[in-house]
């Protein structure tokens, strides 16, 4: 009783302290503005709290707040629903003058408990004088083919100027867009070539989110186009060529004359190509390399391992160098081992594990070496030096393995034992026996003039000709049958005839013709289902789609796909900027799930 009652106790000590440590309480804002631009300061609170008190801000005008609301979500996680609760207080403020500001956090009480929320910087900038309606109309229907180079541009921004050769560089690329600019969609993009350099891309989202940003002391809405790590390879000044991409903007086609036009279709989308200006990289020399530099370039950890120190003559041992780190990890090569003279040492196998993020490429890369020993006997494969050169210091780094005594011990098998390997060490194998012998046994013969015909052989050929035949003749009969059912017919040809369709929007992927692209893959999906499901195209639906495709037991995540993809294509021939995704990605989900469902529809 005693143990149960310390055990309750604990348990509701721990839920108190985890009570309290949940209250979590967050100021958000804008991370730039213009002076006398109104913007929101919100606070958010997942328990109900009073008495809020805001920071002194003497920089900016309080307009309006707090504006209160109150939002639940419900979660259910193996059976057990939980709920959530979430007060928002929001503040409507104005800058008053340039600079950078920092608004101290704010307080809010939670059953009795005061609660500060985080800092937030916020940077003001020079305001833009306003423009009038007719100005604003006149500037967007002028716009796509008169847009200023400061109002639409690409930069490419390096971490570094000036590296050693080998070391890495983060190459960015963003897009800066003024307010006033009316992008609807971006295509045809143009990357340099990076001559002179090994890249590595940083994975990104498709989809090119904009934040805002200040440059040169003015607000833009700035989009990341692509990252790449970039490895140098050659010394001198590198030049990095220009990035290109076309936008497409809103142009206004005709002047509004009243209320109605809006529901027209008085605008028009326009292309705009815009490109980067040319980078440089200076790229250093290294310093003269020890010998046991083999091209590592950053800052990395190295280690040598064997499997065994004890084995037999003729038994595979691997010895593993790991190299792990950040840096050009990708260019490292094989760092040399001395082995004995009596090893039999393959190829080594290299495996790279790495991970290209904003702060570079990092992870490891390891070199397995497989080796055997012939003869027994006691061995010693000497310390494994390996240097690399680090950026930060500008100095060759040196690292040594400790060496390896092996005792090697006569094995069973015998000296003249063949073995064969292909370059690992799961792919070594033995042969015991190399000599074919002659074979011994004794063999009919027949006279030199016998013949075929009327043989046993023969009666036996002519009889299995026969029999071949009938089996064809039963074979074309069921065809023919088959091919009298013409709802069997198009439901064996129902995935052929989709793929057609399929190869028919792969076509006009690569001609950009994007509603024509959109169309073909909604007839194959439409065709296929079709077909294979015995329903008339004039009566297929989503609904009967799907209830009959859950009664052939096709699975609900393939269905979900199925009637995403034909929602993508039917929104997407209305609304083709407002699509997500690109049509590349669609066509190969369209493509996988096409097999996947061959192989589920029954």
């Amino acid at each position: 009783m005693i143990r149960k009652f310390i055990f309750t106790l604990f348990l509701a000590i721990s839920a108190l302290f985890a009570g309290a440590d949940t209250v979590r309480f967050t100021m958000s804002g804008p991370n730039v503005a213009s002076v006398g631009e109104q913007f929101r300061l919100s606070f958010t609170l997942n328990e109900r709290g009073t008495d809020l008190q805001l920071p002194s801000m003497p920089n900016f005008d309080i307009l309006m707040g707090p504006s209160t609301s109150q939002s639940s979500s419900f979660q259910m996680i193996n059976g057990q629903t939980t709920q959530s609760v979430t007060f928002s207080y929001t503040f409507i403020l104005r800058a008053k003058g340039e600079g950078t500001f920092t608004i101290r956090p704010a307080s809010i009480k939670v059953d009795g408990k005061v609660y500060e929320s985080n800092e937030l910087e916020i940077q003001v900038v020079k305001g833009q004088a306003p423009s009038s309606g007719n100005q604003q109309q006149r500037q967007q229907q002028s716009s796509a083919t008169q847009i200023k180079k400061e109002d639409l541009f690409i930069k490419v921004d390096l971490d570094k100027r000036s590296v050693f050769k080998g070391e890495q560089i983060i190459a960015t690329a963003k897009i800066y867009v003024s307010p006033n600019v009316p992008i609807t969609n971006f295509r045809d993009v143009k990357l340099p070539a990076y001559e002179g350099f090994w890249t590595q891309e940083i994975d990104i989202p498709n989809q090119i989110s904009f934040a805002r940003e200040v440059y040169d002391n003015k607000i833009y809405q700035v989009g990341v186009l692509k990252k790449t790590i970039l490895f140098p390879q050659q010394t001198g000044n590198i030049k990095i060529d220009p990035f290109e991409i076309t936008c497409e903007l809103r142009q206004r086609i005709r002047q509004q004359r009243s209320f109605f036009d809006d529901f027209f279709d008085n605008y028009r989308t326009v292309p705009a190509t815009v490109t980067s200006d040319p980078v440089t990289v200076r790229v250093k020399e290294l310093p003269t390399a020890p010998a046991s530099f083999y091209g590592a370039v950053g800052n990395f950890n190295y280690s040598a391992s064997i499997d065994k120190t004890n084995a037999k003559s003729n038994e595979a041992i691997t010895l593993k160098i790991n190299v792990s780190g950040s840096g050009n990890l990708r260019l490292i090569e094989a760092p040399k081992v001395e082995f004995p003279v009596d090893f039999e040492v393959y190829d080594p196998k290299t495996t790279d594990r790495l991970n290209a993020t904003n702060s570079g490429l990092s992870g490891s890369k390891s070199f397995e070496y497989l080796f055997i020993p012939r003869f027994a006997g006691d061995y010693t494969i000497p310390a494994i030096q390996f240097a690399f050169f680090n950026p930060a210091t500008g100095k060759y780094v040196y690292k040594t393995s400790p060496e390896f005594n092996l005792a090697i011990t006569k094995g069973d098998d015998e000296q003249s034992t063949t073995v064969t390997s292909a370059f690992s060490k799961e792919d070594v194998r033995f042969i015991g026996k190399d000599i074919r012998y002659i074979k011994q046994n004794q063999y009919k013969l027949k006279p030199v003039a016998a013949t075929f015909y009327g043989s046993t052989t023969f009666y036996l050929s002519y009889l299995g000709s026969l029999l071949v035949f009938a089996l064809i003749a039963l074979i074309y009969r069921k065809k023919l049958k088959e091919n009298a059912n013409v709802q069997l017919v198009r439901n064996k040809q129902a995935n052929k005839v989709a793929r057609k369709h399929l190869k028919k929007a792969a076509g006009f992927l690569k001609q950009q013709q994007s509603e024509q692209f959109y169309e073909a893959v909604l007839k194959a999906f439409w065709g296929y289902l079709s077909d294979k499901l015995s329903i008339p195209v004039a009566d297929l639906n989503r609904d009967n789609a799907v209830s009959t495709l859950q009664s052939r037991q096709v699975s609900n995540e393939l269905t979900d796909e199925l009637i995403s993809i034909i929602d993508t294509c039917e929104f997407a021939r209305y609304a083709p900027s407002a699509a997500g995704g690109t049509m590349d990605e669609l066509y190969n989900k369209a493509a996988s799930l096409m097999g996947k469902l061959e192989k589920q529809i029954r």
